[in-house]
């Protein structure tokens, strides 16, 4: 194998496993780390092949404790999620192989195809990329599994939320006590669960123009069965904390033009939106700190938090 910086090498133990699950003849000749995760180590392996080519795979291991703790879970859910949407028309990686326990790697790990593209995050062409997301959430919400995923978890309580500095608190606290409520009646849904525009790739490089297109959904850890909302509410909340609250307005209003059905009560819309909200205070350092690892250098952890405390006040103000 080509040696390569000791901070991304693959541990012996699981590139023995990854090699178990290449054809005869192939070899890792190259390992990359990538941007993107919070939870998880990825690696971006190229796979030397008998006839002189490459092709590339890519390597998710949970190597924290907090993570390692979840990780049969989460990759489960990702390994059934990718076995699901290989029969759709959902563009995602194809799997290779799963170690959820970490019977065979150091880590738990999973083994599936590298998707072409790049994420997007910054604000050109977003007008022309928010309509593509929006109809992309509906044909994944459209996806029916034989086997339901689990139900979706709510992330946050009412006692956990993070009011910001200088935030209302009052807004804050109307804000909190929408979520103390019960969870309004839903439809049930296949959800991603984090889709947002970190776990979505577009051309590379991304064209200027009307012609720019999805190429793949990645991250399907937090598969969950649970309303409409919730997912279009998690974009929402990405929009708005990276491009300003009326990104994170329009995206709604994108996925009913695409053909998604949300709650018919603006009261039940305001429970999932808030929800979400509420639950990215919680993260905003980790958050912020992976954009600007992503090129998004103004998004200091005080930025975030402003767009996060305005984009729950004109959530509250649609109340009335």
């Amino acid at each position: 194998m080509t040696n390569h910086d000791e901070a991304v090498a693959i541990r012996p133990l699981t590139l023995a496993w990854v090699g178990r699950h290449l054809d005869v003849g192939e070899r890792v000749v190259r390992v990359q780390a990538l941007q993107g995760g919070i939870t998880a180590e990825m690696r971006r392996l190229t796979i030397g092949t008998r006839d002189g080519d490459t092709r590339d795979l890519v390597l998710r291991s949970f190597v924290d404790p907090f993570s390692v703790e979840r990780a049969d879970d989460w990759l489960n859910r990702e390994a059934g999620a990718l076995t699901l949407l290989a029969g759709t028309g959902v563009q995602a990686p194809g799997l290779v192989a799963v170690d959820p326990a970490a019977a065979h790697c150091e880590y738990p790990s999973l083994l599936m195809t590298h998707l072409a593209g790049r994420t997007a995050l910054d604000d050109e062409g977003l007008e022309a990329r928010v309509p593509l997301l929006a109809r992309q959430l509906v044909a994944i919400h459209a996806v029916r599994p034989a086997e339901r995923p689990p139900e979706y978890a709510a992330l946050t309580t009412a006692d956990t939320v993070v009011t910001p500095k200088g935030a209302d608190a009052a807004v804050w606290a109307a804000a909190i006590n929408v979520i103390r409520s019960p969870a309004p009646p839903y439809e049930g849904r296949f959800l991603h669960r984090d889709f947002q525009p970190g776990n979505v790739l577009f051309d590379v490089p991304p064209p200027r123009s009307a012609d720019v297109r999805i190429t793949g959904v990645v991250d399907w850890a937090a598969t969950s069965w649970g309303p409409a909302d919730l997912d279009v509410a998690h974009c929402s909340t990405n929009l708005a904390l990276l491009h300003g609250p009326a990104w994170g307005l329009r995206f709604a209003e994108a996925y009913e033009e695409a053909g998604g059905v949300l709650a018919a009560a603006a009261s039940e819309r305001l429970y999932w939106q808030v929800r979400d909200g509420l639950a990215a205070s919680e993260e905003v350092q980790q958050v912020a700190q992976l954009w600007r690892g992503e090129g998004r250098t103004e998004l200091t952890t005080r930025a975030v938090e402003e767009r996060l405390d305005a984009y729950v006040t004109t959530l509250m103000d649609t109340l009335g």
